[in-house]
């Protein structure tokens, strides 16, 4: 089994026996979210185990792990993403370049770094990374501009909600 040490944490491909700790981290990023405002994302039991088993079986399922403690999740996925095809009020940085995109990101509370963990991570495998979030998700928009993505524009998810779409080209 591969590991990728950032600091104190490790990153880790998800396993199946993983899944109740993925939730659990999940379940208390929710919880910041409606804490801070933010009820409009991950709504409607998303993101399920289903969706979670998807990741972890198409190899794009990651955990976060401090101490031997899952405390952070997230999916890197492979462009295309069909949801980026269409953008408005904007533009992507390139639209030519492949890239990955990086989903249903999430860590408990009291654990810092885990967003800069992931992205270092995320850039050392992948130079264009593309990020999406909800309007209302003032945390993660704080946590996107501080990394140096630039806001390219607004995307639609298969529901028809819109995502703030982020990218970085390094």
């Amino acid at each position: 089994m591969k590991c990728y040490i950032f600091a104190s944490m490790n990153i880790r491909s998800a396993h199946n026996e993983d899944l109740a700790g993925i939730m659990a981290v999940l379940a208390a990023a929710k919880g910041i979210m409606r804490a801070s405002g933010n009820d409009g994302q991950w709504v409607g039991g998303y993101p399920s185990e289903e969706v979670i088993l998807e990741d972890i079986a198409k190899g794009n399922g990651f955990v976060v792990l401090e101490d031997g403690r899952i405390v952070g999740y997230f999916a890197f996925i492979a462009s295309p993403e069909p949801t980026y095809a269409r953008i408005d009020g904007g533009a992507w940085q390139d639209d030519a370049l492949p890239y990955h995109v990086v989903h249903r990101i999430g860590s408990y509370p009291e654990v810092h770094g885990v967003f800069k963990t992931v992205m270092d991570w995320c850039f050392e495998r992948d130079p264009n990374i593309r990020v999406d979030t909800h309007c209302d998700n003032r945390i993660m928009q704080h946590c996107i501009d501080r990394y140096g993505f630039a806001y390219c524009g607004i995307i639609y998810l298969e529901s028809g909600d819109e995502r703030l779409a982020y990218q970085l080209i390094r």
